[in-house]
């Protein structure tokens, strides 16, 4: 029977990096590099898969950062050349150095080797897995190498497509794929991962984070708003609503539950990146199973509220201006001169350089003491999300009406009145116009802007919709200095100079 030693090695090398944190567990095995591929292989390589979103690269700083430079908010942190990166890509000013875009660049790559392994080891003759785990486990590779190439093709265009494990005497060099190609395999992906996938409640206990079929649906949601959405918007309706029918009550879910400690168990997440706190491993290295965002959000040097505070991602005053009077949501999301007590500590717009603080995302001193403890998850996709994209999808088919139902659904859990109430008595009466359809288009992408504020989507929002126009002139408006080329980031330098096919993107 074949062994597939190559891959048994990279199972161990997860292993040793604490793959298995990610599902807020530690691996109580070692791997024989001479034994077949069984159950308990196909997890642990399959865990493996999960590392990267972990990293400060990804969920745990640059994702989030996004928001930075789409406008949400300012870098903050301690001035001089601290976040020096960051400050450039909010400013259009990077080039090929730039940190950002190589943190970036970097971890997509990492998973989508591990996917590859994963994927020739379950579909090979080695394989020895149960049915459940098999498939499960291959399931989990589609859905991830799906989500490393969508990350990467949003931010950097078209991109290698490498679907084979590497081995020792291949050619490193290889060229880019065309945005096209990426989005095909992406989708081939996204509908493997469907079909192999179990539901989310099938999980329990330390499997809460792995991907699940509904996880899958969401993503593929949102790669048909992505890519030529006037071709996908019954397809995007269809899977949001296979999602709703697998018991998804926003109803029954509180929207602070997503954030923070409390998103360990919320009923609403989709997808979440988890992290034990377990403090064995270096909260500056790839190991790392503390989450940063409550270290890196709160107020600046305010230990006495969160540990860490180091002040970073401070909302500016124009985001702060858009919310609607009686949104619940502020209080949860933000910190301003008369909100409420955070952790029973009245805050002081002093702290920042704004005037403001993201608070979502805080964890208490009690339940994570030091900098590096933080065991609270990121979600990644979530119910309201899945409402949202499908109100866009019926208003893209001209079906106004429709849609004011799944935007009421999120707006009557922020304590907001039904969008009808918001129309003008025309629009209102001819809700199934060109008229009509541009107006709620704009509602859409306010509320998305509002609910999911600073977990990552504004940015990919923003460069999606109308093909970019509607990031120039945003951006435009809030004073950036921005061209539609800048609307990507710029090929690391590393990977120019070390692959000799890699073309540069236009403007850098």
């Amino acid at each position: 029977m074949k062994k597939f030693k190559t891959m048994i090695i990279a199972a161990a090398a997860a292993m040793s990096m604490s793959c298995s944190g990610f599902l807020d567990s530690f691996p109580p095995y070692a791997v024989d590099i001479n034994v077949s591929v069984n159950d308990s292989v196909a997890i642990a390589l399959t865990n493996g898969c999960y590392v990267p979103l972990q990293s400060s690269n990804l969920y745990n700083q640059k994702i989030w950062t996004l928001d930075i430079i789409a406008g949400n908010s300012e870098t903050g942190g301690g001035g001089g050349n601290d976040g020096v990166e960051t400050i450039q890509c909010e400013n259009f000013s990077a080039d090929a150095a730039n940190l950002t875009a190589l943190c970036l660049w970097r971890s997509p790559w990492v998973g989508i080797g591990q996917c590859n392994t994963v994927i020739k080891s379950l579909t090979g003759e080695g394989n020895q897995t149960s049915p459940e785990i098999g498939n499960r486990s291959l399931g989990e590779a589609y859905f991830l190498r799906a989500h490393y190439y969508y990350i990467l093709v949003r931010l950097f265009g078209g991109v290698p497509l490498i679907l084979e494990p590497h081995e020792a005497d291949d050619d490193t060099d290889s060229e880019r794929a065309t945005v096209d190609a990426c989005y095909d395999r992406i989708i081939k992906d996204c509908q493997k991962a469907i079909d192999l996938l179990p539901e989310k409640r099938s999980y329990s206990g330390s499997d809460y984070n792995r991907a699940s079929r509904e996880a899958a649906l969401c993503m593929l949601a949102d790669v048909y708003l992505t890519y030529h959405p006037e071709q996908h918007y019954g397809e995007v309706v269809s899977l949001c609503e296979r999602i709703t029918e697998m018991g998804y009550d926003l109803s029954q879910c509180e929207f602070a539950d997503n954030f923070g400690m409390a998103a360990k168990t919320s009923q609403e997440a989709l997808f979440t990146v988890g992290y034990s706190g377990d403090t064995q491993y270096d909260f500056w290295g790839d190991q790392n199973q503390s989450s940063w965002l409550s270290a890196f959000m709160g107020p600046r040097d305010q230990t006495e509220i969160v540990a860490g505070a180091y002040g970073w991602n401070l909302p500016t005053e124009e985001f702060m201006s858009q919310w609607e009077d009686g949104d619940k949501r502020k209080e949860v999301t933000v910190l301003y001169d008369g909100c409420e007590p955070c952790f029973g500590h009245n805050y002081s717009s002093s702290w920042s350089n704004t005037g403001y603080n993201v608070r979502k995302f805080l964890v208490s001193t009690q339940d994570s003491p030091e900098f590096n403890t933080s065991a609270a998850n990121f979600v990644i996709y979530r119910y309201a999300d899945v409402l949202l994209k499908k109100a866009e999808a019926l208003n893209g088919q001209g079906k106004v009406s429709d849609a004011c139902g799944p935007m009421n659904i999120v707006r009557s859990r922020a304590g907001l009145q039904n969008i009808e109430d918001l129309m003008s008595s025309a629009i209102r009466n001819n809700m199934n116009t060109p008229e009509g359809q541009e107006w709620m288009k704009e509602k859409i992408i306010h509320e998305r802007r509002m609910e999911l504020a600073f977990e990552g989507h504004r940015w990919f929002d923003m460069i999606r919709i109308d093909n970019g126009d509607y990031a120039l002139e945003f951006l435009r408006g809030i004073g950036k200095n921005v061209s539609r080329e800048r609307l990507l980031f710029p090929i690391p330098l590393t990977e120019i100079d070390s692959n000799h096919l890699m073309e540069q993107n236009p403007g850098y």
